[in-house]
């Protein structure tokens, strides 16, 4: 699909404007591909997508670190593609922290502000304020290998806002941390984005990190945004196949349309006929994916309840504490997961068993045949 281009109105509501920007390492295959992308000032925006999608390349670009080959990036309406990196007045954090070993937690956070020639006092002061963000205000004179893995990434943080940039760049900044202190640090960045106000763009194949902490969201897919979008709209309405199954966990069923009627439509699946949300499909009689989210499933529905009732074998159940993942063999797809809370009363279902699943026709969302 093509990539949109306008979000919020006029051009002087971006900080940052992508226009028709293309990337090639070779001179032959563009990894990036006519990006437009424009981020507002204090949005948190995420370059969501797997390996080799084109994500990492397009933040190096907007850092200065890799030159566009064809378009133009825009920094406060001015063309920045032949300003270098240090002239960009461009904060960043990238997965490695990128700490000087042989410096202080202080003189690392000191060393972008000396570069900018501020005299001594103001860098004192600029320091302890960034420590005090960070909560490390008592780790100036550590060095780096003196702190735990989630301590140096709050410098590596606490060192691209030290000089209060425009705009703060964040390259799989929590790749290297264990789950819970990842999650922490989620929370922890996403506040400092809110308290401060900071324009954030944020790169991470984490699609739960994107959710956690973005406004809005930019999936990306072999050098093309697939969608851009709050992740409320990522999750709960993705344009195509490729979203839907890289946003969250989804279902997947393959049939044709043999009919549409206004929004929705009839597809046919082996001859068990379904009604489905018409988002995004090439017409009568072509082939379909059927998209459904495993919350959006009921177990034995009362006749008359769904519009939607198919009857499914129980392969597997594994119990995760707060909800029981339920793996079905329903119409043809073996990998079909229902999520059921696990509350006292909830129904027990055997292996083996063959049982009726239901769902909404909205819930059921029509997508390209990928």
């Amino acid at each position: 699909m093509t990539t949109p281009t306008t979000v919020h109105g006029d051009k002087t509501d971006y900080l940052v404007r992508f226009e028709n920007v293309q990337k090639s390492y070779d001179g032959d295959t563009l990894v990036v591909k006519n990006l437009n992308l424009n981020v507002a000032k204090g949005e948190f925006v995420t370059m969501l997508g797997p390996s080799g999608s084109g994500k990492t390349t397009c933040l190096m670009m907007l850092a200065g670190f890799e030159p566009a080959t064809n378009g133009e990036i825009y920094l406060k309406d001015r063309p920045i593609n032949d300003v270098p990196p240090h002239k960009r007045g461009i904060g960043m954090v990238f997965q490695n922290y990128a700490l000087f070993p042989h410096m202080t937690v202080a003189e690392n956070l000191g060393f972008p502000l000396e570069t900018r020639k501020m005299a001594k006092s103001e860098v004192k002061e600029k320091v302890q304020r960034a420590l005090d963000m960070v909560e490390l205000s008592q780790f100036g004179g550590r060095r780096p290998a003196q702190l735990s893995g989630g301590q140096q990434q709050r410098v590596a943080v606490a060192r691209a806002l030290v000089f209060d940039p425009e705009l703060v760049l964040m390259d799989e900044p929590l790749g290297a941390l264990d789950k819970n202190l990842r999650e922490q640090m989620q929370y922890e960045i996403k506040h400092l984005h809110e308290k401060l106000g900071l324009t954030v763009v944020y790169v991470t194949h984490d699609q739960t990190e994107a959710l956690t902490m973005s406004n809005r969201i930019a999936v990306f897919d072999d050098g093309i945004i697939q969608q851009l979008a709050s992740p409320e709209d990522l999750y709960e309405k993705p344009d195509n196949a490729f979203v839907a199954g890289f946003i969250g966990e989804n279902n997947t069923l393959k049939g044709v349309v043999e009919s549409v009627e206004g929004d929705n439509c009839t597809v046919d699946i082996d001859g068990t006929k379904v009604q489905a949300l018409a988002v995004n499909i090439a017409g009568q009689g072509k082939p379909t994916t059927l998209s459904l989210r495993p919350e959006r499933l009921y177990i034995r529905p009362e006749a008359g309840k769904c519009p939607n009732i198919v009857s499914g074998k129980v392969l597997e159940q594994i119990y995760l504490g707060d909800h029981i993942r339920i793996r079905f063999d329903l119409l043809g797809n073996d990998e079909f997961i229902v999520k059921v809370k696990n509350a006292p009363g909830s129904d027990h279902l055997t292996v083996g068993e063959m049982v009726d699943l239901g769902w909404e026709t909205e819930d059921c969302r029509a997508l390209d045949a990928s």
